[in-house]
């Protein structure tokens, strides 16, 4: 293989020396000269050197199902829903949150099969081609309103980088609740702006005409001032009704502790309700046990929560003449009291509503029976922080029950 890599020098180190012994120079010379090259052009490192292409190796088989087990077992440990996609965008897994959310799909199937939003499939498609991270914001209308960020971002599957790329995983962060609290605060602000504006310009009309044309007309400055303390009052209940909420929010988490005897709390309830029942021309009805019914709470919150609940049932089912309010104390130990009217009824997609502040039903009704909008939602928190439930069953046409669970 030397004397093949070297045949250059050596052929022309001979042809030298052959012309060197034709001119007759020493022989003796010339050999040693030409020995001396030829071991020369031995030794030394060759000039090129041919590296033999190395055998094709087998490539390595990587189980990429392998793999992913336990990238997916982390994925079914989530609250979160996460899909996880082939490159061809079809589902290979499912984790039990997005099950839930999303309903089953089938295996194998692509993603349109479920998710028709042109912009998830579109950024899905975009993840797939580069490879890189995307998310966007997706709203379900079906079967109930929800709100979505999803984002699409490849798996990087640990030890290998055949898989980069291979598979990716779609998850939907749940940010139904935060828009829903963004909306209620908006609505808020937007509602109170609303209910103090309208007494506060009727209270500066009625000033600036008792300052200018009515100013020497007694009989008029009377009934503009019966108007103005109206108006007044109103603003003064929708105030104590901000405060109420204000400070019902800051000792939510604390559960009361101090036991209260239903009986004697609903009676004198009823009692402070008779004038006004009276002047409507209802019956309120009563339907309490011999002895003690007993729940822990804050008697003065609980007296509030039923004096809004009987009000309204006087207010507006004074069509039906007669509220019944009624307590029970079941076996089990837990206790419901019930305040039912039969007048007009709620239309049912009002219902869920009811506890929303500033939320009404009939906006002109409420206002004509001085109602602020804000009663229910004081009940809500009342009975959040009590740790019981309010249920509201409604018919039109037959009445709407109320009622208190503990």
């Amino acid at each position: 293989m030397r004397l093949r890599q070297e045949f250059a020098i050596l052929f022309l180190s001979t042809l030298i020396a052959i012309f060197a012994l034709v001119e007759k120079i020493d022989v003796g010379v010339v050999l040693w000269i030409w020995i001396a090259t030829i071991f020369v052009a031995l030794a030394r490192r060759p000039l090129v050197v041919r590296v033999p292409a190395p055998a094709q190796a087998e490539p390595e088989h990587i189980d990429l199902q392998s793999l992913l087990r336990p990238v997916v077992a982390g994925f079914d440990a989530l609250d979160v829903p996460v899909l996880v996609l082939g490159r061809d965008a079809s589902v290979l897994h499912q984790n039990p949150a997005a099950e839930k959310a999303l309903g089953p799909i089938s295996l194998g199937a692509h993603i349109s099969a479920k998710l028709r939003s042109p912009g998830v499939l579109d950024m899905v498609r975009e993840t797939i081609v580069t490879n890189t991270p995307n998310q966007i914001e997706h709203s379900e209308r079906l079967p109930s309103e929800r709100v979505y960020i999803v984002r699409s971002a490849p798996i990087r599957l640990p030890g290998t980088n055949t898989g980069s790329g291979a598979f990716f995983a779609l998850s939907f962060r749940d940010i139904s609740e935060l828009r829903h609290i963004d909306r209620m605060r908006s609505d808020f602000v937007a509602n109170a702006s609303h209910e103090l504006r309208t007494p506060l310009a009727s209270l500066r009309g009625f000033i600036e005409t008792i300052q200018g044309p009515a100013r020497n007309d007694a009989k008029a400055q009377e009934r503009f001032l019966g108007i103005m303390f109206d108006q007044t009052t109103r603003m003064s209940r929708l105030v104590d009704d901000l405060l109420s909420l204000s400070r019902l929010e800051l000792k939510s988490h604390i559960a009361p502790d101090q036991k209260v005897d239903l009986v004697p709390l609903l009676g004198h309830v009823r009692d402070s309700l008779l004038p006004l029942a009276t002047d409507l021309d209802v019956t309120i009805a009563l339907q309490i046990p011999d002895g003690k019914v007993e729940v822990l709470g804050d008697r003065d919150e609980l007296v509030q929560v039923f004096e809004n609940l009987i009000e309204n049932a006087c207010k507006y089912g004074q069509e039906g003449k007669i509220v019944d309010v009624s307590l029970r104390q079941e076996q089990s130990g837990a206790v419901e009291v019930s305040v039912a009217d039969k007048g007009p009824g709620i239309p049912a997609e009002h219902v869920p509503r009811l506890t929303e502040r500033f939320y009404r039903v009939s906006v002109e009704d409420s206002r004509s029976k001085k109602g602020t909008g804000l009663g229910l939602a004081i009940v809500k928190h009342i009975l959040t922080r009590h740790r019981a439930r309010l249920v509201v069953k409604s018919e039109v046409g037959k009445g709407t029950v109320f009622t208190v669970r503990f």
